[in-house]
């Protein structure tokens, strides 16, 4: 709390007053602000720049080159591969291989021109040889045929003739009912069926069902439709006799007139008038540029505070 005059709580408010620190500078634009200042006083560290790669030391940190291997022996290289295809010309044991001739191209599709091997027997077009080839017999010769059809006439085929046999009626049918009748006798029971016979994935019929079919649903009896009612007579028309109403015209109930009360109209000081309560006033409120400037200049300094418009 200050010795003299008022607190800042007294004052404006708060507990305590924020000074102004810009109050008295003069104006800098910031288009001519310096950008790091003190790049620009006393001395700097000056690295001296790059150097770039030669064959000389300078741009390296040892003041002298230093070897990898001090006292190891020198190594030709090109005098190391002769010495290595000597040692394997030696392990040769004769010359080398060359050919009597050169490659032989083939001159057309089937030839054996220019193959090692040459032609293969089995690859041969020749036919193998055959035997001697000996026509059939001639057919032996026999008397012209007889003239007639045969049926009917005897004694006209090269053996002898056919006895005379009885053929019953429908033969056959009755062979094979008699045998079809030995065969359901010698028959213990029925066909033997297997499960993993072969089926095919899908029946041929596909209604077929194993099952029995349920029992037939009977339909619901049918309500009988009652017959529509028609009037005896058309329908008539309302009129002012009301001659098309079920009932008569109702009758006219003597009904007293009487005139309504009318009601007095209140006067002003009768009726209560509503009246909404007041809203918050307005009051004048001073903007805070001025109160800084009122708050900094008063009547104390005001004679040696100077304004700073530049």
């Amino acid at each position: 709390m200050p010795a003299e005059g008022k607190s800042d709580l007294e004052r404006i408010g708060l507990f305590s007053e924020m000074g102004y620190v810009t109050i008295g500078d003069r104006y800098v634009s910031q288009y001519m602000r310096p950008f790091n200042e003190a790049a620009s006083k006393n001395r700097q560290m000056l690295p001296g720049g790059s150097k770039t790669l030669s064959a000389l030391q300078e741009g390296y940190f040892e003041p002298q080159f230093v070897r990898i291997f001090d006292g190891e022996a020198y190594s030709n290289p090109v005098q190391l591969r002769r010495r290595y295809r000597l040692a394997e010309a030696k392990k040769n044991l004769g010359k080398a291989f060359l050919p009597s001739n050169g490659d032989k191209m083939p001159c057309g599709k089937g030839t054996y021109y220019g193959t090692i091997g040459g032609p293969f027997a089995y690859f041969s077009a020749q036919l193998k040889a055959r035997e001697r080839y000996i026509p059939p017999g001639k057919n032996f010769y026999t008397n012209p045929g007889k003239k007639g059809t045969g049926y009917g006439y005897a004694n006209l085929t090269i053996g002898e003739q056919y006895p005379h046999e009885p053929d019953g009626y429908e033969l056959e049918k009755l062979i094979a009912k008699k045998a079809r009748e030995e065969h359901k006798r010698l028959v213990k029971g029925g066909p033997f069926k297997i499960n993993l016979y072969p089926q095919d994935y899908f029946d041929v019929n596909p209604y077929f069902n194993d099952k029995p079919l349920p029992p037939v649903k009977k339909p619901p009896p049918e309500k009988p439709i009652a017959p529509p009612f028609i009037p005896s007579s058309p329908a008539k028309k309302s009129g002012g006799m009301k001659g098309g109403t079920f009932d008569p015209y109702p009758s006219h109930s003597a009904d007293p007139y009487v005139i309504k009360k009318s009601m007095a109209v209140p006067t002003s000081k009768e009726r209560k008038i509503f009246y909404p309560p007041p809203g918050p006033r307005s009051r004048p409120v001073t903007s805070i540029i001025t109160l800084n400037v009122t708050r900094s200049i008063n009547a104390n300094n005001y004679k040696t505070a100077h304004l700073t418009s530049d």
